[in-house]
């Protein structure tokens, strides 16, 4: 496992956002409700909107090197849930344990908001993702609608409890048995 270090990121660092951000729309263009065109056209200006809508999390890791190895980000979408999007951890850094760093972020800034639930969508193509976010408690809800960014792709819906045993660290459900290496993007 890879030293992880996790910070939010903040207005004076929206190039390491953007640079991120367009390296997860290059690499993974179907895990995403956007395009690599649509967001490399963005201003400074709309990068500083898209840090001031919610909590965006870098995750680094010095043995790769000093630039961000992993993104996500979070917003407070209906009552007692925070919405995660946005996750996307690079090749050189998958399956060293910064999906999970990530999560723990968001799951964090979630329970000191007093939130009751974290939900995401998932492109239902995308299985390592869904395995990241198995292992870290999320299960499916049945919830199903077309990919923003490519209509003909299903993404799925999950959402993870945070109650009182689920704030304790106690899994609520059994984590899946499958070990894979964490996904592209979700």
């Amino acid at each position: 496992m890879l030293q992880v270090e996790i910070q939010e990121i903040g207005a004076g660092n929206w190039r390491a956002l953007r640079d991120i951000r367009l390296a997860a729309l290059r690499d993974a263009p179907q895990a995403f409700a956007s395009t690599y065109e649509r967001e490399a056209a963005f201003t400074e200006a709309d990068w500083l909107r898209w840090i001031s809508r919610g909590d965006t999390f870098l995750a680094y890791a010095p043995e790769l090197g000093a630039a961000p190895v992993g993104i996500v980000s979070e917003y407070e979408g209906e009552p007692g849930t925070i919405e995660l999007i946005s996750m996307w951890i690079s090749p050189e850094a998958r399956g060293r344990g910064i999906g999970r760093a990530l999560v723990e972020a968001v799951l964090g800034q979630a329970r000191a908001k007093s939130m009751t639930r974290v939900h995401l969508w998932v492109a239902e193509s995308n299985r390592n993702a869904r395995l990241l976010y198995e292992r870290c408690g999320f299960r499916p809800t049945g919830e199903r609608q077309p990919l923003p960014s490519n209509p003909q792709l299903p993404e799925i819906a999950m959402a993870r409890s945070l109650d009182r045993l689920a704030s304790a660290g106690v899994a609520m459900w059994p984590l899946h048995p499958a070990l894979a290496r964490e996904g592209a993007g979700a």
